[in-house]
């Protein structure tokens, strides 16, 4: 059983967190099995794909506790959360913020990440209870944004999320990120259907390049 603590290092440790967006059911495995192999253990899949349940259920079944931590964004409202939880989710993300989300997932004690672009809405949700505060979307502004976040509120744990790509990583660990979310720059789904599941490995392992190398 995952803790807040052991899941926020897990994150942290990970430097991305992969966020898989309307995933197919039969790649999930492998394309989880490629992230690991480059060194990315956060993985998200999103409320919105089909048989959010079932996949979360499966993907924590076939991972340990200590290869992976589990998570589900676009997570808008109480009864979402409840339900990816009692599936395994190990953290909740969402693109904006709802108290109500961050209220249920402290109750039972997961580690919760909603979406803030501002000042004002970073500190309401950490007031709120949320570990992680997602910046989103994130390029809209770019690493001098939360960087500016950053500044008078360097207690606040933040995730930038929404055009990250390796070439912009670590301009946003530097910035004074916990981590980053990336979604289509990290997972290749056309490579993933053609069973090229080393393309996925190769641009892990170049994330996880880029911001180890910021962090030293």
């Amino acid at each position: 059983m995952h803790t807040k603590h052991d899941v926020f290092q897990q994150l942290r440790e990970s430097g991305v967190v992969a966020v898989l967006r309307g995933v197919d059911a039969d790649t999930l495995i492998e394309i989880t099995d490629a992230l690991v192999a480059g060194g990315v253990r956060g993985i998200e899949l999103t409320a919105d794909t089909p048989g959010i349940a079932d996949m979360v259920a499966e993907l924590d079944a076939s991972f340990g506790d200590e290869e992976i931590a589990i998570g589900v964004g676009t997570v808008l409202d109480s009864e979402t959360a409840r339900t990816v939880m009692l599936s395994g989710a190990d953290f909740v993300v969402s693109p904006s913020l709802h108290e109500d989300v961050i209220d249920t997932c402290n109750r039972y004690g997961t580690l919760v990440a909603p979406g803030i672009m501002t000042p004002t809405e970073a500190i309401t949700g950490y007031e709120a209870g949320a570990d992680l505060l997602k910046v989103f979307p994130a390029a809209s502004l770019g690493p001098g944004h939360l960087g500016a976040i950053k500044g008078p509120l360097d207690q606040i744990p933040l995730m930038p999320t929404g055009g990250v790509s390796p070439d912009n990583a670590g301009d946003y660990i530097e910035a004074g990120a916990e981590c980053v979310g990336a979604g289509g720059a990290l997972v290749d789904y056309e490579a993933a259907d053609r069973g090229d599941f080393e393309t996925i490995t190769e641009t892990a392992k170049e994330f996880r390049a880029v911001i180890d190398d910021a962090r030293t």
